[in-house]
């Protein structure tokens, strides 16, 4: 049977699966689903066991819509949602978009609930009076530049969408083969931390999990030369393969040493799918793009284009925790929370039927933050696992949480109370979320941290926390409660946003500085560095990981006198009097302790465990102590090895 065969043959399967009222038009694959187009579409959502009944016969997640021909006229239909739509939906006049390409409508709600209406019924009133299958999407309560423009993106590119999508189903609806053999290859950030990637191969699929770089001081673009003595990307040279024999890329989250050299594959031809979580996709553009403009304004020359990142977003394929997908016809991805970031994801890779399965935590966090559950520790089976060793040192045990944010806040209450400012340079995603929760019910809740101060949000952490009040379902229950009751802890009034020159700020008295730029490679919190550092009353704390070479580093270990780059971009000398402060106990990766307890409590376990994402020491220790407490082969493999499972 020809590939050709194969698709004809699961397209009629699904067709004698329909209803014979809802008169079918056509049968399409859209990328890892089935896309089915009727004449009356009110036939098929009459009884809601019709599309899960079919979705199972087929183990595709079926896609329903009215033939466009049957579609109401967008100024028409247009009138009509507005009168089902409830007033207090928080839907704007330029929140509802037609895209005929999909036969779709949708719909952005501060109140997404509304829309839907209980069990539906909204959505199914729109559907019935109009033809239109509404899509509803959660307004951000912040004003959300990159969610603009990525949604807008998405809307301008729907043809391209449409074609990509029809054009990758069919690549991966092809005949099932069966693979003879399963082998994964070292590409980045195995016995290191950064330019994360790992490539999984079968003797007919190729599937990269990240692809990532590493920013570290003196890395300014250029050439993405992967060989000799340059530690900044991935080892891609030594695939065998090229870009285009690629089938997938599977990210787990948006940091930059994961997803940092994506848009470079694009600029180079690669036209596949890039598999991530919705909240992934928006954080992706938001890091991407100022990563650019940072390259830039260091003097650099970006690896890669604007134009190279929106062809990466238009290639994005979206993915909730535990939906089941094929990526390609014999390997199925699953994501798993993974607790590190918002959207963050383990990936369990399927392969064949039941011959190989893998979980990648990606970076992970198996403890208690204030903004995400704990990663998932049930998957349906795991014959190998990757697991990152960030902080996988025998040494590596982090405070207890409580004594840390007390710790944390005595800091920030003894530097205010003698005339000091106190900078805590954080990651815009994910740690600036963490820190606003912790100030917020200190300062809400405690009398005894009460500060008359302001506290200024400065550099990219507003956006990022927009972003997150756009995706509450990822969120801790009670953060996600908040943001759905318009009360987001992100918008709370001991808040202030810093405008104007940072000079003013500092020229105001005592206060409180979240800045991004965690380890003081770039961004604002440099600049707030470079004003603070010769005063003895102020304060600087580093709440996150800092990685070997960074400045970030260098500063925590004492150093008395440091190199910064001045106004006209020479180097100055500037003497450090300030307090150097580090709090553990607030990183969004798991510590040594934590992650024992992780492999520990997995189910099922796992019978090989392969560490990564982390210096060497710290990569070979957690090994030998997971291989000895879970009686398995335990590796750490480092960066070019390949390992074979099957």
């Amino acid at each position: 049977m020809s590939d050709e065969e194969y698709n004809k043959e699961i397209l009629e399967k699904v067709s004698g699966l329909i209803p014979s009222d809802a008169e079918l038009s056509s049968v399409e694959f859209e990328g890892p689903d089935v896309a089915v187009y009727v004449n009356n579409i009110g036939a098929i959502y009459r009884d809601e066991g019709i599309i899960k009944n079919i979705s199972a016969s087929v183990k595709k997640r079926l896609i329903v819509r009215s033939n466009p021909s049957k579609l109401m006229e967008p100024e028409e239909a247009l009138q009509k949602i507005k009168l089902i739509i409830p007033a207090d939906a928080g839907v704007q006049p330029e929140g509802i978009r037609f895209m005929p390409d999909f036969s779709e409508v949708y719909i952005e709600a501060l109140k997404p609930g509304l829309v839907i209406g209980k069990g539906g019924s909204t959505l199914m009133q729109i559907i019935r009076e109009t033809n239109w299958v509404p899509r509803v999407l959660r307004q951000p309560t912040m004003n959300s530049d990159v969610i603009k423009g990525v949604r807008q993106l998405m809307f301008k590119e729907s043809a391209f969408r449409k074609k990509f999508l029809g054009s990758l189903g069919r690549k991966i609806n092809r005949i099932n083969t069966k693979s003879e053999w399963v082998k994964a290859t070292a590409l980045g950030g195995f016995k290191e931390v950064g330019r994360s990637s790992l490539l999984i191969e079968t003797n007919h699929s190729k599937i990269l999990i990240d692809c990532g770089i590493s920013p570290e001081p003196g890395i300014k673009g250029g050439d993405a030369n992967t060989g000799g003595e340059n530690k900044a990307y991935p080892y891609l040279d030594s695939m065998n393969i090229t870009i285009n024999d690629l089938d997938a890329v599977i990210l787990t989250h948006a940091h930059m040493d994961h997803m940092g050299f994506v848009p470079y594959l694009f600029k180079f031809g690669y036209t596949g799918p890039v598999y991530c979580t919705p909240p992934t996709r928006d954080l992706a553009a938001l890091l991407l793009y100022d990563y650019n403009k940072l390259v830039m304004k260091t003097g650099g020359t970006p690896l890669y284009g604007e134009k190279d990142i929106k062809t990466m977003l238009m290639h994005m394929v979206t993915r909730d925790y535990g939906e089941v997908t094929n990526v390609t016809d014999e390997i199925k991805l699953t994501y798993h929370n993974a607790g590190h970031i918002l959207g963050s994801g383990t990936v369990h890779l399927h392969i064949g039927e039941g011959m190989y399965n893998i979980v990648s935590t990606g970076d992970m966090k198996y403890g208690f933050t204030r903004l995400l559950d704990e990663a998932d520790t049930r998957y349906p089976r795991i014959d190998s696992l990757f697991i990152e060793s960030t902080y996988g040192g025998p040494n590596d045990i982090t405070t207890n949480r409580k004594m840390a944010e007390i710790e944390l806040m005595n800091i920030i209450k003894n530097t205010v109370k003698n005339g000091g400012k106190v900078m805590v340079p954080l990651f815009a995603v994910g740690r600036s979320q963490e820190l606003m929760l912790i100030l917020e019910s200190y300062m809400t809740n405690n009398p005894e941290y009460k500060l008359d101060v302001p506290i200024y949000l400065d550099g990219m952490i507003l956006e990022a926390s927009a972003i997150h009040t756009a995706y509450p379902e990822y969120l801790r229950m009670g953060v996600q409660q908040r943001i759905l009751s318009n009360n987001s802890p992100f918008e709370s009034e001991i808040f202030e946003i810093a405008k104007g020159e940072r000079g003013d700020i500092l020229d105001k008295g005592p206060s409180v500085i979240l800045a991004s730029g965690g380890m003081l490679n770039g961004g604002v919190s440099l600049e707030y560095f470079k004003a603070m550092a010769e005063d003895p009353k102020n304060a600087v704390i580093f709440v996150g990981y800092n990685s070997v070479s960074s400045l970030g580093r260098r500063i925590q270990n004492k150093a008395s006198e440091i190199a910064i780059p001045g106004e006209d971009g020479k180097m100055v000398k500037k003497k450090i009097n300030a307090q150097i402060r580090t709090v553990e106990g607030f990183s969004g990766h798991s510590d040594r302790r934590q992650l024992m307890d992780f492999v520990r409590n997995l189910r099922p376990s796992p019978r090989k465990i392969f560490t990564m994402h982390g210096e060497e020491s710290k990569c070979e220790d957690l090994s030998r102590s997971l291989g000895n407490m879970m009686r398995c082969e335990s590796r750490a493999p480092m960066d070019l090895d390949t390992i074979r499972f099957k």
